[in-house]
This record gives C-alpha cells, structure tokens and sequence, in this order.
C-alpha cells in the first residue's frame, strides 16, 4: 500500500482508476487466503493512520483525510526470489480464486464509504502515483514479515 497524492491506473491508453490523495493498495491472493485475510488486509488498509495531521504526526486514516482507494490486482507481490534471480509466482492464488478475493476487497472497500476506483484484473495495467512521502506499509494477514 501506498499513501498518494494521486494515481491512475491505465488499461490499452484508457483510465479505468484515479484517485486524488489517497492510498493506492496493490493487492494479491495467497494460495490458501480465506475470508478472514481478506477481512484483516481491508481493515487494516481502511483504517491505518499514515496521513498527518496538523502537527505532522500520522494519525489520521483514510476517511479522516477524505482520501479515495486505488485498488490494483497484481499478483506479482508474491514473487519470491530466495532461489535464483527469476522470480518464483507459486505461492500466488489461482486466477480464478485470486479474482474472487479481489472482487470481494474492492466490495468491502466501497462498503465502507470511501470512494474505490479499481484497475482491470489479468491485464497489463500502467499504474501511475505520485507517492506522497514517500509512505509504503506493507500489509499481510499472515504476518510472516
């Protein structure tokens, strides 16, 4: 996840996603993610506090600040390059359970009021941000780091 000014995503030249200040969340499945993961990685992503406040310590979340949610499919997250320099994609979800779980995120995003604007998931996206701070947490159910 990333605190942003702004972003977009683009699919073939066309904008399918854009955000002012916000939080872009690049999310993708893990082979055996559940609905709990996805209602940990929601909650947490919805509610962090890393946008300042008047004295320049971050403490307010996402609603606080008025912010829109980018949400981008990228499966890449779980490459794994422990063993060689080609990135290993085991670990990563199906595409077919990996789009359910990302249909549902964007779903209990949009539920919790702040406007969501998504990427098209399998397509070769061009994502734009302009990373305010620059502020990148990464967020994982399974806590493994």
């Amino acid at each position: 996840m990333q605190r942003a000014l702004s972003a977009r995503v683009e699919v073939n030249g066309e904008v399918t996603g854009r955000i002012g200040q916000g939080l872009v969340a690049f999310v993708g499945a893990e082979k055996g993610d559940a609905q709990a993961d996805l209602d940990y990685v929601a909650s947490k992503v919805l509610g962090l506090r890393v946008f300042p406040d008047e004295n320049g310590k971050m403490t307010r979340a996402l609603a606080d600040v008025g912010g829109g949610l980018l949400v981008i499919s990228q499966f890449t997250v779980f490459g794994d390059v422990r063993r060689g320099l080609r990135p290993s994609f085991d670990g990563a979800m199906e595409p077919v359970g990996a789009e359910a779980l990302y249909d549902r995120f964007v779903e209990v995003a949009r539920k919790s009021g702040v406007p969501v604007e998504t990427g098209r998931f399998r397509a070769d996206m061009r994502v734009f941000v302009e990373n305010d701070g620059p502020v990148t947490i990464l967020v994982d159910s399974r806590r493994l780091f």
